[in-house]
């Protein structure tokens, strides 16, 4: 099994004392290295010129001196020489996006979470600084902001106030020894870029295949779950938020297993959640209410869609003989072995050939590939999840129609009764996630991380599988001179004999296993 990576990032308001923080062995029990890409003289600087362009700005909030990855770390790492490890990740990052960074390698008190904070600047030193030179006296007011004349920085008795400076003309006001801030790292998207670099890294050096991360991909069919850290304030609506979200990934699983193709459900997904989604935080901001009303709606969308299959498929079984569908499942399971008639057996009298000095080759039985070889047995699994998922929708249906009862009990006399069909609803419910839970089960015994993941797997192997039933009918054909005959002629031929023996009025016979042979 694989497991998600996790890379977290933070603002840091106040560098330098967080880099005392994870640097120092006095505020650290278990410190194993520290790697240093430029000198601690530059992390003041930086610092100083991050507060000037702050106050310049006038911007509302903190000041964002410097960013954080903490980066967590298979326990295995422990084998590597810290310091070698720490320098391979953190230059990792300067090489990739031109950063200075400071790092330090950590374990937790209980020696349970093997992990690296990573500080790193989003700005770069010039190779000149650029100074500006006042072309006029300018007058600055105690706040540091720049103002028009000397009157105002006056005090009553005339005199400049205290914290209040004057530059006069000639003299540098402003020396920049930085470029601006790359906004590459306030990017959504950057985040999610250093996990899939950093993971890249990571699986390079594990050992175990178990141990080896996974990044979770925001652009797939399901929605990634929130981390709830510790004395979080937002606990609860995280919580909530991660119910409804879990509700859309186990809507996913149904659709992906009953058929809805995975195009169909990312058009959902985009139209119905990451678009409307998106422009409203632009609008007004992240509202929570707003994305559970937006991902209720994605998934009463699935599930029309599934439902819509599901009777298709339903019609269809309804139109074919009861045993019939098992009968053909068998009958694609078990293809018979080609065996040769004896009027068609080859002449293997030496002479013989040595007079027509013909050299008979018969053609090459064709291969099954590993994936094909899958095909039955991930065949089995996924008639296991389709029946499952036939039982949820059932289940899901038998919910709304409570619902539907119990919206029509008002009043006081009704009260008992509505009791009655609530306590029914949350039984119900209750055994709707034991059904879902049981479904991931199923593909998780398999070694599969989720059921999409499966379904990618199963379809690939399907298709080699038919690939390669077709080689075969090829091979049969040129061994024995004609094509050999279909499942679906086996199985035309085998309900013509049904039929004839119910016409002569003969009991139906047993079924053979292979339907290819009498």
């Amino acid at each position: 099994m694989q497991r998600n990576s996790f890379v977290k990032m933070t603002k840091l308001p106040e560098v330098k004392g967080r880099i005392y923080y994870i640097s120092s062995p006095v505020r650290q029990e278990n410190l194993y290295a520290v790697y240093e890409t430029t000198d601690r003289k530059f992390w003041t600087k930086l610092a100083k010129c991050n507060q000037a362009e702050f106050v310049k700005s006038g911007t509302e909030g903190k000041c964002i001196e410097a960013r954080e990855l903490i980066i967590a770390l298979p326990e295995s790492f422990v084998d590597y020489e810290p310091k070698a490890l720490l320098k391979l990740f953190t230059e990792h990052m300067k090489q990739n996006y031109g950063t200075e960074c400071i790092a330090a390698l950590h374990h937790n008190k209980r020696k349970t979470n093997y992990h690296i904070h990573l500080i790193f600047s989003e700005r770069k030193s010039l190779e000149e600084p650029i100074e500006k030179i006042a072309t006029r006296n300018m007058f600055y007011d105690e706040t540091g902001k720049h103002v028009r004349t000397k009157k105002e920085i006056l005090g009553e008795d005339g005199q400049i106030r205290a914290g209040c400076k004057v530059v006069t003309k000639g003299e540098v006001y402003e020396r920049n020894l930085f470029t601006t801030k790359n906004a590459r790292f306030k990017n959504e998207g950057f985040l999610d870029e250093v996990k899939r670099s950093y993971t890249d890294l990571i699986n390079l050096y594990v050992k175990d295949d178990k141990q080896k991360l996974k990044v979770f991909d925001r652009t797939g069919v399901y929605l990634p779950m929130k981390k709830i850290g510790k004395n979080n304030p937002k606990a609860e609506q995280i919580v909530v938020d991660n119910q409804i979200r879990t509700k859309w990934n186990l809507t996913v699983d149904s659709a992906l297993v009953v058929g809805v193709p995975e195009t169909q459900i990312m058009e959902v997904k985009r139209t119905q959640i990451s678009q409307p989604a998106s422009k409203s935080i632009k609008q007004n901001g992240r509202n929570p209410e707003l994305f559970s009303q937006l991902i209720k709606l994605a998934v009463s969308t699935l599930e029309m869609l599934i439902r819509r299959i599901l009777d298709i498929v339903s019609a269809k079984e309804n139109l074919l003989p009861k045993e019939g569908a098992s009968v053909g499942e068998k009958a694609t399971k078990e293809v018979a072995e080609p065996t040769v008639p004896e009027g068609k057996k080859e002449n293997v009298n030496p002479e013989h050939r040595a007079e027509k000095k013909v050299v008979i080759q018969a053609p090459e039985r064709p291969k099954q590939s590993v994936l094909a070889s899958k095909y039955l047995r991930l065949q089995e699994v996924h008639e296991k999840l389709v029946k499952q998922s036939k039982v949820i929708q059932s289940k899901k249906i038998d919910i709304e129609e409570l619902e539907e009862e119990k919206s029509k009990l008002k009043g006081i006399l009704q009260g008992r009764k509505r009791k009655e069909v609530e306590g029914k609803i949350e039984k119900a419910e209750v055994q709707l996630a034991n059904m879902e839970q049981s479904r991931s089960a199923i593909v998780k015994s398999y070694g599969y991380k989720n059921i999409q993941e499966f379904m990618k797997d199963f379809h690939a192997s399907k298709s080699e599988y038919e690939a390669y039933q077709q080689a075969l009918v090829k091979y049969e054909k040129g061994v024995y001179g004609k094509p050999a005959e279909s499942i679906k002629e086996r199985l035309e031929r085998y309900d013509k004999e049904v039929k004839e023996r119910e016409n002569s009025k003969q009991n139906t016979p047993v079924r053979p296993k292979d339907r290819g042979g009498r």
